[in-house]
């Protein structure tokens, strides 16, 4: 019972900590939302977050597959906040739905849910053992793609707005959920041979402040028959 009273007492500073720094999307990184890719796609995103996500940097690697109007993707990322907060490794994964849009037709609209987890160390002071956070991040929503032919290169606008709810665990203490409403867009570059560049923003408003990540990202679809 003391060791238990000593760790609570150690914990007690750092119950604000992990809400301020959940701010942010689970990985660092943008929710994509921007249409289906046609058969099998890897993709490499930096993420910056504001101040009101922790700042620091994200990096992520994505692997996707397309199937006719069905699309998986997963992720695993890396961020560096700033702040008291260690690296945070994570892990993702979404399904996707088109409900609308089609070969000839250049808007396309998405169905989307995803789940995403990873878990941070914080320490109330320096001298202060380790407290664990796990953060579940579940986000459910539509995307609206526009499809921009050229000769050389296809651009693509987006936007995706959703429901966004983050689960909070402390070690040893109580656990939360925000249930809040979010949005992401941006627009992708994509060439025929399968290179893409992409540039996207997410902000999410939670807790009377806006937490936004700036993404920059190449990706290369391999368009095989599937």
């Amino acid at each position: 019972m003391p060791h238990l009273l000593r760790r609570a007492a150690l914990a007690a500073p750092l119950l604000l900590l992990p809400v301020a720094r959940a701010r942010a999307q689970a990985d660092g990184l943008v929710v994509r939302n921007a249409g289906i890719p046609t058969g099998v796609g890897v993709a490499l995103d930096l993420g910056f977050p504001n101040a009101a996500a922790g700042k620091g940097l994200g990096v992520g690697v994505t692997g996707q597959l397309g199937l006719g109007p069905l699309g998986v993707t997963g992720t695993l990322a890396r961020r560096d906040p700033s702040g008291s907060e260690s690296t945070r490794n994570s892990v993702a994964v979404s399904g996707n739905l088109k409900v609308f849009g089609g070969p000839l037709v250049p808007l396309t609209v998405t169905l989307q849910a995803g789940a995403g987890r990873f878990t941070s160390e914080t320490r109330a002071t320096s001298a202060a053992p380790p407290v664990a956070t796990t953060y579940w991040h579940v986000p459910v929503g539509v995307g609206f793609a526009l499809t921009i032919p050229g000769v050389v290169l296809a651009v693509k606008p987006w936007l995706a707005p959703r429901l966004d709810l983050l689960r909070t665990k402390l070690e040893g203490g109580t656990s939360s959920t925000d249930t809040d409403f979010g949005v992401s867009g941006g627009v992708d570059l994509s060439f025929l041979s399968g290179l893409s560049f992409r540039l996207a923003y997410d902000r999410v408003r939670r807790g009377g402040e806006n937490a936004g990540v700036l993404s920059l990202g190449v990706g290369y679809t391999f368009k095989v028959g599937l």
